[in-house]
């Protein structure tokens, strides 16, 4: 028998998607770099599809996740709000725990 992976995706939904693996790294990048459009830039998407993504997210959750800054002379910015940090870090953890739940039963059954 040929080796078999597991492959599986995770998102959070109430009745419709609200967060997930690209809302994830999206965040992360911005937290990183300090920046929608470089985020975006990183993950080659516009800036309208970010922003798009991040002010969805936002609505259905009922919580800012982002504070921002307009450009100008000293440039714009953005950086997480502590609630959306937190669903970072939370969402993290939750699928890191659930990568080795779903391997941990891959090997009991096709190991």
């Amino acid at each position: 028998m040929k080796t078999m992976q597991v492959r599986y995706k995770l998102w959070l939904e109430e009745g419709e998607h609200v967060f997930g693996e690209g809302l994830f790294e999206l965040l992360q990048e911005i937290d990183r770099l300090g920046s929608i459009n470089q985020a975006a830039r990183s993950l080659k998407m516009s800036y309208r599809q970010a922003w798009g993504q991040v002010k969805k997210a936002e609505e259905r959750l009922g919580q800012r996740l982002l504070f921002t800054r307009i450009g100008g002379e000293t440039g714009g910015g953005a950086e997480l709000t502590p609630e959306g940090r937190s669903l970072v870090q939370r969402y993290r953890q939750f699928k890191n725990e659930a990568a080795g739940a779903i391997e941990t039963a891959f090997q009991r059954y096709f190991g």
